[in-house]
């Protein structure tokens, strides 16, 4: 695997472009939704410069279930319409917060954490969960790092099998 960490500091867009080449193949030929969350949620862990939560949270009824992930131990539940992952199913659309204390209703599962993206994950036009990852830094994610994770769950999308 060629060294992420190095390019993504110089070019977030080439960056980008690799990892989503590295997810199509690890994912070829894969539907579980759990193999394959899991094995996204490390790549990005990986892959992306500081941050200290990757992970995903399922949709179950009107709660969003902790699901695989990489860092410090997260929230289990979160209610749709609460918090930043909340958030992003209600409205049904990417959450970028540059700074998590002025988030009305942010929920804080790791007092780290600065800022944070929310990306939807859709199947059969329907929610079934969301991407989120936090970071320390304030404003760390910007609509480069937007258009890169949302192309990651495009092909997450493409690649898990009806749930």
């Amino acid at each position: 695997m060629q060294d992420l960490e190095k390019i993504f500091l110089e070019d977030k867009k080439e960056c980008y472009k690799l990892l989503h080449a590295q997810l199509e193949a690890m994912l070829e030929g894969e539907s579980n939704l759990i193999a394959n969350l899991s094995n996204t949620s490390a790549l990005l862990n990986m892959a992306i410069d500081n941050i200290n939560w990757v992970g995903f949270y399922l949709l179950e009824g009107n709660v969003l279930h902790l699901g695989p992930f990489q860092g410090k131990p997260a929230c289990m539940h979160i209610p749709i319409g609460k918090g930043v992952c909340g958030t992003a199913v209600s409205e049904r659309k990417t959450q970028l917060v540059k700074d998590v204390h002025t988030f009305p209703g942010h929920i804080a599962c790791d007092s780290a954490s600065n800022s944070e993206i929310v990306i939807p994950i859709y199947k059969n036009g329907n929610i079934i969960g969301v991407l989120d990852i936090d970071s320390p830094i304030i404003g760390r994610f910007d609509t480069r790092d937007q258009e890169g994770l949302e192309e990651v769950v495009r092909i997450l999308e493409r690649n898990i099998a009806q749930i």
